[in-house]
């Protein structure tokens, strides 16, 4: 699927519930890196604190951004949104 410049969405502010989206975002475990797509429907968006850094200042946070989304067949999925993830409007 071809998207144009107008279907992404540039903010998670601008999700919605119930809004159909594609996310291609970049996976990496270990040494090696893919691209992937994921197409659900927003069922929220959130900044989750988690402690991801070792021997940091204990009231120190850490954040990330993530969309939930129910796939077609009624999974959900979570995708952490970081500053290489594009959000397009799914048709």
């Amino acid at each position: 699927m071809v998207s144009s410049q107008m279907d992404t969405i540039p903010c998670l502010e601008e999700l919605k519930p119930g809004d159909r989206v594609e996310v291609e975002h970049q996976v990496t475990v270990g040494g090696k890196s893919w691209t992937t797509r994921t197409v659900g429907t927003v069922v929220r968006t959130e900044r989750v604190c988690h402690g991801l850094h070792f021997e940091r200042a204990p009231d120190e946070r850490t954040y990330s951004d993530m969309i939930l989304l129910e796939l077609p067949d009624g999974e959900l999925t979570a995708v952490t949104v970081d500053e290489f993830t594009v959000i397009r409007r799914a048709p």
